[in-house]
């Protein structure tokens, strides 16, 4: 009797287990990152021929922080090389993820809880992953590679511009081929360290967010609890980064981080993903005062696709808040970030990004106005900003 019931306990443990690690990382995803499509015009001749010849660039997508693979086609989530292919992306920039805190919000969240480390254990990341921020993101880095070394040179992981000037002379040639870059959404994964800048640099991150959801030793976050500035620690790393080549990135940083990145930076900045409050009046989204600051340095701002972004999921809404930069700063400050695979909801994943393009040809913006915004100003940013300081 006792047998069976010992056998009857384990047969229960191998069920929970096989739930746990098999199905629950897909369901988790699939709860969290949602495409209800949108309305979408059906593509003009002209947007289809603008479309096919764009250098698109899109400035933020969280997938490497799920469990499937990048090169097949999936039909959960919002990227996949086989979707960035169709949608002509020639530059994704992937970000490393590596603390959430749990009951999120755009108020206020300590970092005193993590929804990540459940995570990494259902999705069997090495050990060393379920107990450091610092190895998330190396294995993210790892994760991106392997893909990589797996797409018959589909996918490229671009470290220097040598390597994006050849990615984008040979999509000009016809070639099917689409690059990656890594960036870091919040740099609490240097576990207080300086020097761990430069490991996540050998590992391949070209672009950094100082923080996320909450504050941090490196800076205050938009959506922390006191929401302070930069600390000594984050203005070493603010002139570290620059030296290394690594493009500092405003996003999720309190309005006091952001003044003060604006105003140490001596190369341009950019804000990967969000909105600007003028067309979608939430906390998290860019005043015009630091849309400003941001353009004053020659960086960049990339708008988002989901509803707390541009207050919409309809390209209309992306159009109206690239209209505003414009409209503020010029045209050479506004791109693509549309936050991908981060827990958001979208009208369209990255195979229908033709919508934009025609959304803006239908607003009145002159093909090479769309180049810049679909890629090229995001690539000119990306291009000088990887280059180490001399």
């Amino acid at each position: 009797m006792k047998k069976k019931i010992l056998w009857g306990v384990l047969i229960v443990l191998a069920l929970a287990a096989v739930g746990f690690f098999g199905f629950a990382p897909g369901i988790i995803e699939g709860s969290m990152n949602k495409v209800v499509p949108a309305k979408l015009a059906k593509p003009s001749d002209a947007a289809k021929q603008l479309h096919a010849s764009l250098q698109i660039a899109d400035m933020h997508a969280d997938t490497l922080m799920w469990r499937r693979s990048l090169l097949d086609r999936s039909n959960t989530g919002q990227v996949d090389l086989p979707r960035l292919i169709e949608g002509n992306v020639a530059l994704q920039v992937f970000s490393s993820v590596t603390k959430t805190p749990k009951h999120q919000n755009y108020d206020a969240n300590t970092g005193d809880t993590d929804n990540i480390t459940l995570l990494t254990i259902a999705q069997l990341q090495p050990p060393k992953t379920w107990s450091s921020l610092l190895e998330r993101s190396l294995f993210h880095a790892r994760k991106l590679d392997r893909a990589a070394a797996g797409s018959n040179g589909k996918l490229r992981v671009i470290h220097t511009p040598a390597e994006l000037d050849q990615l984008l002379a040979d999509r000009a040639r016809g070639r099917k081929v689409v690059g990656g870059m890594l960036s870091i959404e919040g740099l609490q994964d240097l576990e207080g360290q300086l020097g761990n800048l430069d490991k996540l640099h050998a590992a391949g991150f070209r672009m950094a967010g100082m923080a996320h959801f909450f504050d941090n030793d490196v800076a205050g976050s938009m959506h922390g609890v006191k929401k302070g500035g930069l600390t000594p620690l984050g203005r070493q790393v603010l002139a570290r980064m620059e030296q290394l080549g690594m493009i500092v990135d405003i996003a999720h940083s309190s309005h006091e981080s952001v003044a003060e990145i604006l105003r140490l930076a001596k190369r341009p900045v950019v804000s990967s993903h969000g909105g600007v409050q003028a067309t979608c009046k939430v906390n998290r989204n860019l005043t015009d005062e630091e849309i400003k600051g941001v353009a004053a340095t020659g960086g960049v701002i990339g708008i988002g696709y989901w509803d707390a972004a541009v207050c919409g999921t309809e390209p209309a809404n992306v159009v109206r808040a690239i209209l505003h930069v414009r409209d503020l700063v010029g045209i050479d400050h506004v791109g693509l970030g549309s936050d991908f695979d981060g827990a958001v909801t979208t009208g369209w994943d990255t195979s229908k990004l033709i919508a934009i393009t025609g959304a803006l040809l239908d607003a009145g913006l002159s093909p090479d106005d769309i180049r810049k915004v679909m890629g090229g100003n995001v690539l000119r940013v990306i291009r000088a900003g990887i280059v180490p300081a001399k």
